[in-house]
């Protein structure tokens, strides 16, 4: 197998347990568009990181936490709906990247692997990178699993048990953050938020306890990968759409197949 074949099935698979495990939640918890919104700002952390002369992944961890946070706060001081606000952010930030792009000079910036993804040109050092933000990342929802499943079930219960919801969502939000910002490299800043979506929602319909539809979830996004993969391979599609393709190949395979009952 091809060395950069092997990298990327490697920064696939990672991706594709932390998006798998966190997705489950973002599908329960209705925040598709919470994805998106991250997502799109991640490619200003792009721009900035281009502009200031710093590292790009820094820059995507930094745009994409701060994004994080003012969701946060506007969520629990404003006088918007959820979706139009989210709405509001998203474009606005990917807007700010794209301009502030223009007043990078004397570097050449390919927007299409930063918008679709380059996993075919992921590098020892982004596996290195994507493992220790996957071993964070699972250690923290570990910790949090137990509170986040009860706020996630009923907020204002959980709220009444003990469990600090102002913390744990700001926690949560925050893995969910710094997952999008290293996923971008494989899938895109566009099409990152896919996996947190898709497989989890395949996943819905073979599951009967939050634990079993996160392994499913995982699994889904990783056959996904090696079918994307696959294909980009043997046809030279581009990987990441063609991981995403995959994946919602699996969510409509699932659900038109009927549901047997016993």
């Amino acid at each position: 197998m091809d060395d950069f074949i092997l990298r990327a099935s490697m920064a696939g698979v990672l991706v594709a347990i932390l998006t798998g495990v966190l997705g489950v939640f973002i599908v329960w918890r209705r925040m598709a568009y919470f994805g998106d919104t991250v997502s799109h700002a991640s490619l200003l952390g792009v721009s900035l990181g281009f502009l200031l002369g710093i590292s790009v992944n820094l820059g995507i961890i930094l745009a994409s936490l701060s994004i994080a946070l003012l969701m946060i706060f506007l969520q629990r001081n404003r006088g918007l709906s959820n979706d139009t606000l989210l709405g509001i952010l998203a474009h606005s930030a990917l807007s700010l990247g794209l301009v502030v792009l223009a007043f990078v000079e004397g570097v050449s910036v390919d927007l299409n692997a930063w918008l679709f993804g380059d996993i075919l040109a992921v590098s020892n050092q982004d596996i290195m990178v994507f493992g220790v933000v996957a071993i964070l990342v699972l250690g923290l929802l570990f910790y949090i699993w137990k509170p986040l499943l009860s706020l996630t079930v009923h907020e204002d219960l959980a709220r009444v048990e003990g469990v600090n919801v102002t913390l744990i969502s700001t926690i949560y939000t925050l893995l969910i953050a710094l997952t999008i910002a290293v996923g971008m490299k494989v899938i895109g800043a566009l099409l990152i938020s896919s996996m947190l979506i898709i497989p989890a929602a395949a996943s819905r319909k073979l599951s009967s306890s939050p634990a079993k539809m996160s392994a499913i979830a995982v699994i889904i996004g990783i056959v996904s990968v090696f079918l994307g993969l696959a294909l980009s391979y043997w046809k030279d599609t581009p990987a990441g759409p063609s991981i995403v393709i995959a994946s919602s190949f699996i969510f409509t395979l699932l659900h038109v197949i009927p549901k047997q009952s016993h």
